[in-house]
């Protein structure tokens, strides 16, 4: 006999667990289910460390940002677990990008300011300016991994099952308000269903709603030895310029930040191969990864670029960048983090249980169609 529930949540990544969080506040009997063991590396929210930047050059973003900063304070509290590091971030190149990220700044009272490349470069000796830099003091780093746990225990504490290592064999929906979720050993009548599966989004929805195109990446970023022990490190990122015939040779923007005890992380942003989820190598593309290295001779000074340590993790990007977060019947869906995503995880959280309750979300991710 199938077990009833209040709301299922399929795919325990970062999403999924905020989502659980979020619904136990509010008094939701809610199941995760996860097809993988706690932990593992196969998707997109493993890691240590993620940037919480608040350069957006799109001001809902930026408005966004920082309502989720609140919930990422709240979370720290409620767990008394330190989970973000305000090391600041700086933005450097595309110039005209940089501007208006400001202007949005300065119409929303976000702290930042512009530093010559000088003034940069002896503040911030392990990187390397050429432009104005955006420096955002108020941003920093995510204790990623730290906010997982943080995510599960709180979830659990009010209530809420978490199964790893139970893959979802299939959805079926049986009206307006009812699906049935189906696992090797056990079936969930629920009148919700919210997928949170990263790459595996399509196959798991594909035939119950319409979906945007989703294109699953496997990016490779590398860990690289910090060699300036002086240096300071804010989180970075750096965008080409496409008017620059000196960056023809880049793959796409550069993003990064210190990783205490494994080195400075950067990589490449949205570039890495079209991939299977579950048929991937786990080794970078030797190509855009010596251009990494490149990178990091030319732009990081305080590291040494020939130790790079690879790491492997997937994109599931939209055309545009922006978020699925939307709803068919009692099918709700959040996917497309086109790899900005992490920083708005307690936000997502909230905003996919507004949707299993009938509330709204911005109309900008509200992406699905009828099958």
């Amino acid at each position: 006999m199938a077990r009833t529930v209040d709301l299922v949540v399929v795919g325990g990544g970062a999403m999924g667990l905020a989502t659980a969080w979020q619904a136990a506040v509010r008094g939701h009997d809610v199941v995760l289910l996860e097809r993988f063991e706690r932990g593992h590396h196969h998707g997109a929210s493993h890691g240590t460390t993620r940037n919480l930047n608040i350069a957006y050059d799109d001001g809902e973003y930026v408005d966004l940002v920082a309502r989720a900063r609140t919930l990422w304070d709240e979370l720290a509290v409620v767990t008394d677990t330190p989970l973000l590091d305000l090391v600041g971030v700086v933005n450097h190149g595309r110039p005209d990008m940089l501007r208006r990220m400001r202007e949005l700044h300065a119409e929303r009272g976000v702290d930042s300011e512009f530093v010559a490349p000088g003034d940069a470069g002896r503040r911030w000796t392990g990187l390397r300016f050429e432009t104005d830099v955006l420096w955002v003091p108020d941003s920093g780093r995510i204790r990623a991994a730290d906010a997982l746990a943080a995510f599960e225990r709180v979830a659990t504490e009010l209530g809420a099952e978490v199964r790893w290592s139970t893959p979802v064999t299939g959805i079926e929906i049986e009206g307006d308000d009812r699906a049935r979720v189906v696992t090797a050993d056990e079936e969930y009548l629920a009148p919700r269903v919210v997928v949170t599966a990263g790459a595996w989004t399509e196959g798991l929805v594909g035939g119950l709603a319409r979906l945007p195109r989703l294109v699953v990446t496997q990016e490779q970023p590398a860990h690289f030895r910090v060699t300036d022990d002086d240096a300071v490190w804010p989180g970075f990122n750096h965008r080409p310029d496409p008017d620059g015939g000196d960056d023809a040779w880049w793959y796409g923007p550069v993003y990064g930040m210190l990783t205490p005890g494994e080195g400075v992380k950067a990589g490449w942003h949205r570039t890495g191969p079209v991939t299977d989820p579950d048929a991937r190598s786990y080794l970078p593309e030797p190509v855009q990864f010596e251009a990494l290295r490149r990178y990091a001779r030319e732009w990081l000074p305080g590291v040494d670029a020939e130790t790079a340590d690879p790491i492997s993790c997937t994109y599931t990007s939209t055309d545009t960048e922006d978020f699925v977060l939307d709803r068919v019947g009692p099918l709700v869906v959040g996917a497309g983090f086109s790899g900005h995503g992490f920083k708005f995880t307690p936000l997502v959280g909230e905003l996919l249980v507004d949707l299993v309750e009938d509330g709204e979300v911005p109309a900008r991710f509200r992406q699905l169609g009828s099958a």
